[in-house]
């Protein structure tokens, strides 16, 4: 195989990798969200609130580590007030995380005016001689952006919270019958709250690697659906980390896949070959609602459903 072959097949898997931790990041706080019982779409919004969030940070400071922590600050920020509204005031999920997506996408684009056409500080590579020269597995493995490892680490770290400690038992149990969780003294509403928040410190991280990482600026509506992917992946995931691993990188080849294809010329429409990411979440929904018994193994059994204890 020449070096030719051999820079391009690392090209087109840094991209697919760079393109998938957004979707991963995103992906994995909203599992942790819905397996408490809780169904925040709002993903898109607290995606769009880090981008800008992380931005901004990276702007004022001119570091883009502090722009990062900015950014899930943000994506928190919004995911509280959709935990007071659901959890504190028992507002409904649905209506609840959908009203956070457009108030995400509006607030985002208003306080990101100013900023838009400005160059960033894209978020340094690691760089260790020896291990990142080395072909194809080298630049993918050693020499990535911080968020890219932070996002394998959470995938670990969360399949190992859920199914190897007692506080990820608590939260699976709240998540398929809270009122029998509270009556043996666990804190539901607690517990759901710091779950909403993980996830939306996540979705905020995710937002933050769009500005400063894939494309290193900002533009209005700059997430452009992946939060809705994200909700998608948990669901192809079946609400299990490691297969949300694997959903990613594989929604994330398709979207590289669709640039390449423009790219090459290929006699295929633009609008078509763009809308291709979506085209396929919804064929891997349709495909997976057909298997009720693999969506329901997993599914929490009170997810979505508002909880008031008992006073």
């Amino acid at each position: 195989m020449s070096d030719a072959t051999l820079i391009l097949i690392q090209a087109v898997l840094l991209t697919i990798s760079t393109a998938a931790t957004p979707l991963l990041l995103a992906a994995i706080g909203e599992l942790v969200v819905e397996r408490s019982g809780v169904l925040n779409l709002g993903v898109e919004g607290m995606m769009v609130m880090g981008a800008i969030g992380g931005f901004i940070g990276m702007i004022v400071t001119g570091n883009p580590y502090i722009g990062a922590v900015v950014g899930v600050l943000f994506g928190m920020a919004l995911s509280l007030l959709f935990a007071v509204l659901t959890l504190t005031l028992a507002t409904n999920q649905v209506a609840t995380g959908l009203a956070l997506t457009i108030l995400g996408l509006g607030l985002s684009g208003l306080i990101g005016e100013p900023y838009v056409g400005r160059s960033a500080v894209r978020m340094p590579v690691l760089n260790i001689p020896g291990l990142t020269d080395l072909p194809i597995i080298g630049r993918l493995l050693f020499g990535q952006d911080l968020i890219f490892y932070i996002s394998i680490a959470l995938i670990v770290g969360v399949a190992w919270f859920l199914f190897r400690t007692p506080s990820g038992l608590k939260l699976r149990a709240i998540g398929d019958n809270p009122q029998s969780a509270h009556a043996l003294g666990i804190k539901v509403i607690r517990t759901r709250y710091l779950a909403v928040l993980f996830g939306g410190a996540c979705a905020g991280l995710a937002g933050a690697h769009l500005s400063l990482v894939y494309t290193p600026q900002w533009t209005e509506n700059m997430s452009a659906g992946r939060g809705w992917i994200a909700l998608a992946l948990v669901v192809f995931a079946s609400w299990r980390p490691f297969r949300i691993l694997a959903g990613a990188y594989l929604f994330g080849a398709v979207s590289i896949g669709q640039l390449h294809a423009q790219a090459l010329g290929i006699g295929i429409p633009s609008q078509f070959l763009s809308a291709l990411p979506y085209l396929a979440t919804v064929i891997v929904l349709v495909l997976i609602s057909q298997n009720r018994r693999l969506t329901l193994i997993n599914t929490p059994a009170s997810l979505g459903k508002s909880f008031v204890p008992d006073r």
